[in-house]
């Protein structure tokens, strides 16, 4: 096959994976349409094909409606929130000691300025929940309030170009919440006479998904792991995050179909890193974490084939012998650039067991965070799709080198 051939399969791969319906959430229906494209298009070059599916939470929400008087005000519905009908008096904080000190049971609660620096994580997550995010959960639930709005601000670093972003995303908390820009929040704090209405409309609905990992000689004692989520953010197509590092894998899966080197091979395809829950990294941590001491190396692949920039590569925990082999392999290729490490991605629950790890991501990750991750602009057209092949290509050196 040449490479024309290949660019065309990623743009139609691309093209497959971002227009599924509603979005691939992890758990929608779009998502279970994007887990089972890849499934059958993977199996079509000999693998075996691993769907066992793990239980989620999606949801559905209207446009929330927030009044004071004859005044509205322009919230959303935080994802997974509970629903809520609700008219009360307001009460506004803004630090973490305001919060201990408030009294706002049966109460709506705006939280603004240095509370909503940085989008809470959620309260049963793993991988990394700071004890200040621990205790403003604690400090919310103990306080009670009927409703909670929060006022965020532009922050590219921590949520992409999303503004406003909500603070709040959580499946495991029950208490209902919007939220709303850091302009709107100074409105809403101004009002502080009468009573608001809030109206909620929004369900929680239980569902599944699953991980798509497909093997070559599976039975082998050691192997070579690539993986990427196919899941998106919620309402964006999710192109470059993470179709693109999607895409790699089915042309790195045909590049390698007949791949017979006595190293196993796994292309990953995990469900879960934009999701609250990351339910297909603890599916994989539970079915097969064990196992990760047989990796000799994993690739994670995010946020790839930006038209603007090179792909960058970094390495955790690599040997000498396996740096040069990755440099031999890179460095001859005018696309692929080495950076920075960077510490939020699916490589790091590999690194974190001791796994040797490679992460590869766009040389331009602070201009994509800027202007268009995690928003409807997150489109096909952001991609150069022989980006996703030149780097495909690269990967099957490296494997063949190394297995």
């Amino acid at each position: 096959m040449n490479e024309s051939h290949y660019t065309a399969e990623a743009s139609d791969y691309l093209a497959r994976l971002c227009g599924v319906v509603p979005n691939r959430r992890t758990g929608s229906k779009g998502n279970q349409q994007a887990t089972a494209f890849f499934a059958e298009t993977i199996s079509r070059f000999d693998y075996a094909v691993d769907t066992h599916p793990f239980d989620c939470l999606d949801y559905e929400s209207e446009a929330p409606l927030l009044t004071h008087e004859d005044d509205s005000f322009a919230v959303f519905t935080s994802p997974y929130s509970t629903a809520c009908e609700t008219s009360a008096e307001l009460v506004s904080v803004s630090t973490v000691n305001d919060l201990e000190t408030v009294s706002c049971r049966d109460r709506i609660l705006l939280l603004k300025g240095e509370l909503c620096e940085e989008q809470l994580m959620p309260r049963n997550f793993v991988f990394y929940n700071p004890e200040h995010h621990k205790k403003i959960y604690a400090l919310l639930e103990a306080k009670a309030p009927a409703a909670i709005i929060t006022a965020t601000a532009k922050k590219p670093d921590q949520v992409g170009a999303l503004y406003p972003f909500p603070l709040i995303v959580d499946g495991d908390f029950d208490i209902p919440s919007v939220y709303c820009t850091d302009r709107v929040g100074t409105e809403i704090a101004k009002r502080t006479e009468g009573r608001f209405t809030l109206s909620i409309r929004a369900k929680r609905i239980p569902s599944s998904a699953c991980n798509v990992i497909a093997r070559k000689n599976a039975n082998a004692p050691k192997k070579i792991g690539v993986t990427a989520h196919i899941d998106a953010y919620e309402d964006t197509p999710g192109a470059s995050d993470n179709a693109s590092g999607t895409v790699v894998l089915l042309l790195l899966a045909e590049m390698l179909r007949d791949y017979r080197a006595s190293c196993g091979l796994e292309i990953m395809a995990l469900n879960g890193e934009d999701h609250y829950s990351a339910g297909g990294q603890m599916d994989y941590l539970r079915r097969f974490g064990s196992d990760i001491g047989n990796v000799l190396w994993v690739a994670n692949i995010d946020d790839v084939g930006y038209k603007n920039g090179r792909t960058s590569w970094s390495h955790y925990g690599v040997d000498e012998q396996m740096q040069k082999n990755m440099r031999s392999v890179f460095n001859s290729r005018q696309g692929l650039v080495e950076g920075e490490p960077w510490f939020n991605g699916d490589h790091m629950i590999f690194v974190q067991k001791g796994c040797p790890a490679l992460a590869f991501t766009s040389e331009k990750m602070p201009e994509l965070m800027a202007t268009i991750t995690h928003t409807a602009r997150d489109t096909p057209e952001n991609i150069d799709t022989a980006k996703l092949v030149e780097l495909a290509e690269a990967l099957k050196e490296l494997i063949h080198r190394t297995s």
